[in-house]
C-alpha cells in the first residue's frame, strides 16, 4: 500500500520557496504521491451563502494545478504527482488531455489524473461551463481524452465534442493516463448509486471521503459488485482511503491505515489540513510525525 501526502496549499502561502520545500520533503521522506486540489476561482463568502463556512473561497490559496505540477516536475524526482481533484467539466477537454500530457512527459510518467464534477456553480458560471450535466459531460470528457493519449489522430464524435481527425503532440508517457474519480465531501460522503456505477464503469480508482468503517464499507462493497457485473476485473478499479490526522492520536492513524489495508486499498493519502498548522515547518512537521508512526505498514 502507497501513502501519500495531501500538498497544503491553502496553509503554506505561495512563496515557491514553501513550495519546493515541502515538496522534497515530502519526496525524500518517501511519500508514494502529492495530491494537488484545483479550484480556478472562489467565490466570495460576502456574496454567496453556500460558500460561507467554506474552505475554498476567494480568501484561499490555490495554485492552477497543472502550471503547479509543471513546477513540482521539475524539482523533485520520484513523488506521484496526482489532481485531488481536478473539476474536470468546467475545463475544456481537449486542452485538459494536453495539459496533462504535459505534465507526465515534464515528469517522466508520473502523473495521475484525479478529476470529479465540483459543487460551485459560480466557478461553472464564470468558465462558461454548464454546471447540470457536468455528470454525465464527464464520462464522456474521460473517453475523449483516453483517445486523445493513445492516437497520434482522433476522430472522435460525441453528444458535447467534436474531434475532426486531429490529436496531441506530444503523447505522454503513460498511455492512458490512469484516470481516478472523486466523489463524495465531508457533508455527503457517500456518493449516490449513479455516481458508483461511474467509478465503477469508466474510472481507474476512487478517493473516497470517509473513514473505513460502517456504511462507508457497504459503498465499496457495492463499487466492487458494479466493477464485476460491468465485466471488469475488481483490481481495475482501485481505491485510495484518506487520513486526517488532527484530533488524533498515532496509534489512531495507525488503525485508520490498517482498515484501509484490510478494505483492499492500494494506497492512502494523510491530510494535515485543517488542524490549526500554519507556515510550511509545521506541515513538514507533520508528514514527518505520520511517517514515524506508520514506519511498519505501506511500501516506504
Amino acid at each position: 500500500m502507497q501513502i501519500g501526502a495531501i500538498f497544503p496549499q491553502t496553509e503554506i502561502g505561495s512563496d515557491p520557496g514553501a513550495i519546493r520545500e515541502y515538496a522534497q520533503a515530502a519526496e525524500e521522506l518517501g511519500y508514494s504521491h502529492l495530491f494537488i486540489a484545483d479550484h480556478v476561482l472562489g467565490a466570495s463568502s460576502d456574496h454567496h451563502a453556500h460558500v460561507a463556512d467554506g474552505y475554498y473561497t476567494n480568501r484561499s490559496i490555490i495554485h492552477e494545478s497543472f502550471t503547479t505540477m509543471g513546477y513540482l516536475a521539475a524539482i523533485t524526482q520520484r513523488i506521484g504527482l496526482t489532481t485531488g481533484i481536478l473539476i474536470l467539466p468546467q475545463r475544456a477537454t481537449a486542452l485538459v488531455a494536453k495539459q496533462a500530457a504535459a505534465v507526465d512527459v515534464l515528469s517522466n510518467g508520473r502523473l495521475r489524473l484525479g478529476i470529479g464534477v465540483g459543487w460551485n456553480h459560480v466557478e461553472y458560471e464564470a468558465l462558461n461551463r454548464n454546471f447540470r450535466d457536468r455528470g454525465r459531460r464527464s464520462e464522456e470528457q474521460i473517453a475523449l481524452m483516453r483517445e486523445l493519449w493513445t492516437k497520434e489522430v482522433v476522430d472522435f464524435r460525441g453528444r458535447w465534442h467534436r474531434v475532426d481527425n486531429a490529436g496531441i503532440n506530444p503523447l505522454p508517457v503513460q498511455r492512458p493516463i490512469p484516470v481516478w474519480l472523486g466523489a463524495g465531501s465531508s457533508a455527503s460522503p457517500l456518493p449516490p448509486e449513479p455516481v458508483l456505477k461511474r467509478i465503477a464503469t469508466v474510472s481507474d480508482g476512487w478517493f473516497p471521503n470517509f473513514e473505513p468503517e460502517q456504511p462507508g464499507r457497504e459503498a465499496i462493497g457495492k463499487l466492487r459488485e458494479y466493477v464485476r457485473a460491468s465485466g471488469r476485473d475488481e483490481s481495475a478499479v482501485g481505491i485510495e482511503g484518506r487520513i486526517r490526522i488532527d484530533g488524533k492520536q498515532p496509534e489512531d492513524w495507525v488503525d485508520e491505515a490498517r482498515g484501509w489495508q484490510d478494505l483492499g486499498a492500494v494506497s492512502i493519502t494523510v491530510e494535515a489540513r485543517r488542524g490549526g498548522l500554519s507556515g510550511v515547518e509545521q506541515h513538514i512537521d507533520s508528514i514527518v510525525r505520520f511517517r514515524e508512526a506508520l514506519s511498519g505498514i505501506g511500501d516506504w
